[in-house]
């Protein structure tokens, strides 16, 4: 189908980029963390290694408040 593209006319090649475009907005791949974002996961992961996070109960109290 690539191929047959390049002898469609010009505004329908137009069409085609625009429709790939909004595809490709749609599904942008991998996500890259920002150096903040990177560096709020390492926390998180050094909190859950030394048992710092809270328990279920304590969170299911939380919002039964």
């Amino acid at each position: 189908m690539l191929e047959r593209i390049s002898i469609w006319p010009e505004e329908a090649q137009e069409e085609f980029v625009r429709s790939v475009a909004s595809i490709e907005d749609k599904y942008p791949g991998v996500y890259r963390l920002s150096d903040a974002e990177r560096n709020a996961v390492h926390r998180g992961l050094e909190d859950m290694r030394a048992g710092r996070l809270a328990s279920g109960d304590a969170v299911a109290a939380m919002f039964d408040r």
